[in-house]
């Protein structure tokens, strides 16, 4: 059974019944998500089995990373057809062999930055590559900055202090890059996306949404810049509505063109969210959206006991153009995160 949701170019179908995971595979938050040039679904979650490999159909592929992250918050394939997995536990970036093979290292174990100090890493959040291979870093619960890095993971400059004002952070929390080698973060608790050039030069910013957290770039041209926002926390606006959680997705000049909320606030229901932490886009269009309820769930759910299960991912099949009744004006690839928004 599918639901449809989005708007124009941008519907999708909910997938409801998509995944097909063997029973001893129990997932943990599915803090990120990653699909590959084959359109394999990497599932980077807090569980016993780290990482997850699932085929476009829900097949389950494998698992590896067993014993090694200590908390597991964001994963992204780069054009290098290696997988960046950041864990904010721990203070690192890893980068691996898509199977499971560690490549390089950035970052001390359990060896932190001092706090708000600048400098890599105090609990980083996300990994994004450029064209040129360079990589990005968003170091967000413990700093406020970005991080670039060589290939080889030479440390060659880093930007941003706390602040509201252009090129300052509150919780930098996600982050992607463009074909053109533009970076975009996502500034969660200043409720925008930051862009930059390849350099750190604060270039725009995308507003009007609430506590940006997963994020993806649509690829090509003119892309689209699609976010998942977080609920309100606070006990003032927690149940104040059209704040999310949800799905929404933008255009270059920060204007909404889809959205996908059941405008019923937070929930289980497919097509419905707790926190979306997540989102990965394959070469067909489709979205997958990972949560970290079970860490959000107090916040969001007060009053509510937190079910047994919450290992939590969702699968949108992009509707086809001319079934959504508008022109199609971009074209989807793999990967989590990349391509270029404004």
């Amino acid at each position: 059974m599918t639901e449809q949701w989005g708007q124009g170019a941008f519907s999708f179908d909910v997938a409801a019944e998509w995944a097909k995971l063997p029973a001893e595979i129990v997932l943990g938050d599915v803090a990120g998500i990653a699909v590959d040039r084959r359109d394999r679904v990497y599932l980077f979650n807090r569980g016993e089995h780290p990482v997850v490999v699932m085929d476009r159909t829900g097949g389950f592929i494998t698992s590896w990373g067993h014993g090694l992250f200590t908390n597991a918050h964001g994963a992204s394939i780069g054009a290098d057809d290696a997988i960046y997995l950041t864990d904010n536990g721990d203070h690192t970036v890893r980068k691996f062999s898509l199977d499971g093979r560690l490549l390089l290292q950035i970052g001390e174990p359990k060896k932190p930055a001092a706090f708000m100090s600048g400098r890599p890493f105090c609990r980083c959040t996300h990994t994004a590559l450029s064209p040129k291979g360079d990589i990005y870093v968003s170091d967000g619960y413990g700093n406020a900055a970005v991080h670039r890095f060589a290939p080889d993971g030479r440390h060659l400059a880093s930007w941003g202090r706390p602040g509201s004002g252009p090129g300052e952070f509150n919780l930098p929390h996600n982050i992607a890059c463009d074909a053109d080698g533009w970076v975009y973060v996502a500034d969660r608790e200043n409720h925008r996306v930051q862009v930059f050039d390849g350099h750190g030069r604060y270039e725009t910013q995308i507003n009007n949404m609430h506590r940006p957290s997963g994020m993806a770039i649509t690829p090509g041209p003119c892309p689209h810049c699609i976010v998942g926002e977080l609920a309100p926390y606070q006990p003032v606006n927690r149940l104040t509505p059209n704040l999310g959680p949800r799905i929404s997705i933008l255009d270059r000049s920060g204007k909404l063109v889809s959205r996908i909320d059941r405008g019923k606030g937070a929930g289980l229901e497919p097509g419905q969210f707790v926190s979306p932490h997540a989102i990965a886009l394959d070469s067909h269009g489709d979205m997958y959206v990972g949560e970290v309820a079970a860490t959000d769930w107090l916040a969001v759910f007060p009053d509510q006991p937190k079910p047994a299960a919450l290992g939590r991912f969702q699968k949108f099949t992009r509707v086809a153009a001319s079934k959504a009744g508008e022109p199609d004006e971009t074209t989807a690839a793999a990967g989590a995160g990349g391509g270029k928004e404004g």
